[in-house]
């Protein structure tokens, strides 16, 4: 990959989370996103794996967790007919045990050489890679195979989207969970937000690492079109908790109405 290539942005197919992250991901970088089940984790890598086939760059999708039926159900909800992809010679998936992947991995002429080869892989979705703890229980071996496992990916010039399970519907973010926020490029985190007595979700652009990127957090949602990405909560604070709420401020403008609001006699409201 040349110098003018590392430079390039490789749109993740979603043009508010592009914008967020300054054009999107830097080719041949490794996003990781963290979010607890059903926010949107894998609706995201496959936007950005169907973007990419759209772009005329094949895709690659290991999934250790779903079913390659039931990813083509999801992928078809957003509009993305994966089947004809594959037909078209576009795109792989691959369902497959982390243990067995790991292996291939580090083998020259394994499994993901002979698949990135062949299909002349731009793009690949890993999903998830919170499954890698199955083969070290050792926090600094588990260290170890991540690092391994980034390592294969970068090697093939691949640009990557790894999502990991975060255990906590709401509360603290678990970013530096096995070490692996360092290894990464950009980190991508998906959360609940009870809002209004409901739930919504909030996505942020915690880390972009050779680039600048939008700090603020906003909601989103999933449609019939992918991610939809909307304004940040510019009233709201406590958003990462899970428990988001009114600033302090705009609640008692709430209550007590607008500030300054004249009474006709020179006096404030």
């Amino acid at each position: 990959m040349s110098d003018s290539e590392l430079r390039e942005r490789a749109s993740t197919g979603n043009a508010q989370l592009d914008e967020m992250m300054e054009g999107g991901p830097l080719r041949g970088s490794v996003s990781l996103v963290i979010g607890a089940p059903g926010t949107g984790k894998t609706c995201l890598g496959l936007e950005f794996i169907a973007h990419g086939v759209e772009l005329g760059e094949p895709g690659l999708i290991v999934t250790f967790e779903h079913f390659p039926k039931k990813l083509l159900r999801d992928a078809a909800s957003l509009g993305y007919d994966l089947q004809e992809m594959e037909k078209n010679g576009m795109l792989r998936i691959l369902f497959t045990s982390p243990e067995i992947f790991f292996e291939q991995a580090q083998t020259p002429g394994g499994l993901l050489d002979t698949m990135v080869q062949e299909l002349g892989a731009k793009r690949i979705l890993i999903d998830s890679i919170s499954h890698l703890e199955r083969l070290a229980k050792d926090p600094v071996k588990l260290r170890e195979v991540a690092f391994t496992f980034i390592n294969a990916l970068l090697r093939h010039g691949l640009t990557a989207i790894v999502t990991q399970e975060d255990p906590d519907i709401t509360g603290d973010m678990t970013a530096a969970q096995y070490g692996i926020s360092y290894l990464v490029d950009a980190v991508i985190i998906l959360r609940y937000v009870e809002l209004d007595s409901s739930i919504s979700k909030a996505i942020l652009v915690l880390k972009q690492r050779a680039s600048s990127h939008d700090k603020s957090i906003r909601e989103f949602r999933i449609t019939e079109s992918g991610l939809a990405v909307g304004e940040p909560f510019a009233d709201r604070e406590g958003v990462l908790s899970g428990l988001a709420r009114k600033k302090e401020i705009d609640a008692f403008m709430e209550v007590f109405g607008k500030k300054g609001k004249s009474t006709g006699k020179g006096e404030v409201d």
